[in-house]
């Protein structure tokens, strides 16, 4: 990584209306990658994320988490001159990214007809909880709604105790990702064939893409997945085992050569040739009679010694990170995932370092989150062409 130079997405300029995580998630890529972000907030609130405790010298460290390398503008899209203003700007942007619930942009005359009219070229990026169509379109949604209607949660918890929420907002970072490979795929589009085009991308539709083996399993054989903890339907041992220090470890043996292993490091040869285990297909139909030993003996040592053993012989283990844990380890470091900037406001801030590495092109750390509104007279004079007087307008009119 480093901070200029050329980058992927050089050139390429986003016209960002999204809010809170999914918009700016993607936005947030594409600013890594190189691409001139412009993200335009309501006067006076701006981004929903803005008011998020905990705060960094006046500034949500929520926000600050995905809004790096973007330039705030405010505009109140409820007045014509603000509309104005944004049809000025999309006019020069490649891109125009936003997550209202539908319908919202057409009540505002921001929708996709009413931008590529100014802009033939645009790709216009929509990211909802359901889509732009079908019978739940119209409908709010947050990411635990989502999470349990698109299966996740349905598999995610205990035997015999409430499904659990993935501990982010998953579907929300989820339909970002989504977004950001259709808009590269877009932009790819309209290099060859000098077209724009309209994306719809609903964060239901990425979840359930997600269920892959786990609904393979249920065509397979008609049942759905039950809720089973950390453990796997196809393969065990896998799954967390709690230590003699009560912290846990990550055991997955997804072989049979593998399952040899772990038995001898743990003094558990006798269980390797033992019918009920010898096999995969066994394990997973004996699993309970297995994991009580596996359990018994994991908690005779600390969490450390039993990941250095396996380690050691080549067995695939891991410890379960707390976030402390996360963002002081040694690996996670040496990747570039922990990055710190300058913020004029928050000081010294710490940002997660971007997990796209490319070898000619690599990502760029952009400018810090931004204050809100920091850039509208510099992007309205400079994007869209705006005269001092002229903004001094918009002002009178309350619009910016």
């Amino acid at each position: 990584m480093h901070s200029g130079g050329e980058a992927p997405l050089r050139g390429v300029r986003v016209l960002d209306l999204s809010r809170v995580l999914t918009g700016p998630f993607c936005s947030m890529i594409l600013a890594d990658l190189g691409a001139e972000v412009i993200k335009v907030e309501m006067p006076g609130e701006g981004d929903d994320t803005r008011a998020y405790p905990p705060f960094i010298g006046g500034m949500s460290s929520y926000f600050m988490s995905v809004n790096r390398g973007k330039k705030s503008i405010t505009l109140d899209l409820k007045k014509a001159e603000a509309r104005e203003a944004l049809y000025r700007l999309a006019e020069r942007c490649d891109i125009f990214l936003e997550n209202f619930r539908p319908g919202v942009t057409s009540r505002l005359g921001i929708d996709y007809e009413a931008i590529r009219k100014v802009n033939p070229r645009i790709i216009y990026c929509s990211i909802s909880s359901f889509g732009q169509t079908g019978p739940y379109a119209s409908w709010p949604g947050y990411d635990i709604i989502i999470q349990g209607m698109g299966g996740l949660m349905g598999i995610t918890g205990e035997p015999g105790r409430p499904p659990v929420r993935v501990g982010i907002a998953i579907t929300d970072i989820g339909a970002g990702m989504w977004a950001a490979i259709a808009i590269l795929a877009a932009l790819r589009v309209r290099e060859k064939v000098g077209i724009g085009q309209y994306i719809d991308i609903s964060l239901l539709d990425g979840v359930v893409s997600w269920m892959t083996y786990a609904a393979g399993i249920y065509f397979a054989t008609g049942r759905p997945l039950e809720r089973m903890g950390s453990a796997h339907p196809s393969m065990v041992p896998y799954q967390a085992f709690e230590a003699g220090d009560g912290k846990y470890l990550l055991i997955a043996a997804g072989n049979d050569r593998l399952w040899a292993i772990l038995c001898k490091a743990m003094g558990l040869e006798s269980l390797i040739d033992d019918p009920r285990f010898s096999t995969m297909d066994r394990r997973v139909e004996n699993r309970g009679e297995l994991i009580p030993i596996l359990e018994e003996e994991f908690k005779r040592r600390p969490r450390d010694y039993w990941i250095e053993r396996l380690r050691a012989l080549g067995f695939p283990c891991g410890p379960v990170y707390t976030l402390d844990e996360v963002f002081s380890d040694p690996h996670v470091l040496s990747r570039g995932m922990l990055i710190e900037m300058e913020h004029p406001e928050a000081g010294r801030i710490k940002q997660i370092g971007p997990p796209i590495k490319l070898s000619e092109t690599p990502c760029i750390i952009g400018s810090p989150p931004p204050k809100l509104g920091e850039h509208t007279e510099e992007v309205l004079k400079e994007i869209a062409g705006y005269t001092d007087e002229e903004i001094e307008r918009l002002r009178e009119a309350s619009a910016i």
